[in-house]
Parts: structure tokens; sequence; C-alpha cells
């Protein structure tokens, strides 16, 4: 092959170059979600000694056990509703405002998908009411007064992929967006809001150290939104975790998702 065979190569201008990294962590945060998805996938529920004795530690992707009534029969490496409600938000972000009507209806049809294709990981008390009670006429801002689950949480992310982490206020008011509509509760919106902005930080090349800082903040404002706002103590345990989190070196996580558990119960 001679010289003037070779492709060019362009080289990319800063500003390019910028725009391409971000795109990068953007796609990174949808596959870090649907990856650690994937890898929670057999253990969702399960009590943790059922899961020391089954995995010990979970290493790699494995197929939903037998005692898993959830996710039996799931191949290894298959996500959950949490990746598929991510991209159900997503779709409607990327259209506009998240609309609870739409969203409603896109939830109830990938309930319905999946109860054809077989897997029994459907839509979980909260979210699953939600949408029921809108078609029946119920006020949007009431259907998700009760909602005080994770489910918000789960599939925030791609609001931390779309809204700046700053103002805060607007990427919390996103989050109150999609998550009202099933998750309309301080402590729902608080939490949802913490994921939301360490998402949004990491895509802005933020370091970890302010996506924590960042995450705090939106916490506490979140702790403030929706139809029942957070106790003082629940609004104040993601500063809490943070502060135990970044003070231990030791690597064995069991203590310390022990020592979290026992922060929450207290909070």
């Amino acid at each position: 092959m001679n010289a003037a065979s070779l492709p060019e190569v362009v080289s990319q201008a800063p500003a390019d170059q910028a725009a391409a990294a971000r795109v990068d962590r953007e796609q990174a945060a949808l596959l870090g979600l649907a990856v650690g998805d994937a890898l929670g996938m057999p253990t969702q529920y399960l009590p943790r000694a059922t899961v020391n004795h089954l995995y010990g530690g979970l290493r790699w992707f494995e197929p939903g056990p037998e005692v898993n009534e959830i996710s039996r029969g799931l191949p290894a490496g298959h996500v959950t509703d949490d990746t598929d409600q991510a991209l159900i938000v997503a779709r409607a972000l990327v259209d506009g405002h998240v609309a609870p009507g739409r969203l409603a209806r896109d939830l109830l049809a990938w309930e319905t998908h999946m109860e054809a294709v077989g897997p029994l990981d459907l839509l979980w008390p909260s979210t699953r009411r939600a949408p029921t009670a809108l078609a029946s006429g119920e006020d949007p801002a009431d259907t998700g007064r009760w909602g005080d689950t994770n489910g918000a949480a789960t599939r925030v992310a791609p609001v931390g992929v779309l809204v700046p982490p700053q103002p805060s206020a607007r990427l919390v008011d996103r989050v109150t967006e999609v998550s009202a509509l099933t998750h309309n509760t301080g402590v729902a919106i608080a939490s949802a809001s913490a994921v939301a902005a360490a998402v949004s930080t990491g895509i802005e090349g933020g370091t970890s150290d302010d996506a924590l800082d960042t995450a705090v903040l939106a916490a506490r404002q979140g702790a403030r939104r929706g139809a029942v706002g957070a106790l003082n103590g629940l609004a104040a345990f993601p500063a809490a975790a943070v502060e135990l989190v970044t003070t231990v070196n030791d690597l064995d996580v069991a203590p310390l998702v022990t020592r979290l558990l026992e922060l929450r119960a207290a909070g």
C-alpha cells in the first residue's frame, strides 16, 4: 500500500473533541445503567443472606436463579424494568416535556408487552397504580402521592444526561416532572434528584467529589417537593451517607452496606 492510498487523517478541532467526549460520557451513563442493572438482575429483591449463599460475591452476569420468582429463567445479562423505564423516560424527554398521560400510556404498554413475553419483572405497586388512577380520572398531582419507593430514582438517569447540574432548581424541576405521576413524595423525589444530579455532573466532566456534592444539594431540594415532603431525617440521609462512604477505606462493602442500612433506619 502506498502513501497515496492511505485514508486522510483529519484532526478534530478542540470544540469537536469536547463535543465527542461529552457524547461518550452520555452514552456511558446509559450503558452503565444497563450493565449495572443486568449485573443485579439475579439478586433483585432477594435477602442478603440468600445472595451470599448463592454467589458469595457477585462478580459477573448470572442467569436468574430458581429461587427468585421475579427473575427466574431470565438469561445472564438481561436487564430489568429499571433500564426499560429509563428508556421510556429518555424517549419522552427527547420529544419534549414528559406529559403524565404519555408516561402513563407508555408504562402500561410496556407492561402489556412484558406480560405477553413472560417475565414476572413487571411494574411495581407505586408505578402500576398511578397510570390506572390517571386513566380513571384522578388528578395527576395526586396519582403519585403514595409513591415512596425507589422507582423514580431507577429511571431518572436520562434527566441527568439531558439537563445540566446548574441551576440545580431547574434540574430538580425536571426530575419532579418525570417522577410525580408515580412518586410524588419528597423522599422519592429527593433520591431521584440525587441520582440525576450525580449523572449530570459526570456528563459535564465533574469529579466524583463534585458529583457527590451536587447530589446532596439536589436531594435537599428534592425533599421539599411532592405532595408529601420528606421527614427531616430522610432529607438529611444523603449527606450522612456520603460522609460515611467517603470516610471508609476498607474495600469490604458488606460492613458498609450494614452501616448504611442502620443509618437509614435511624433517620
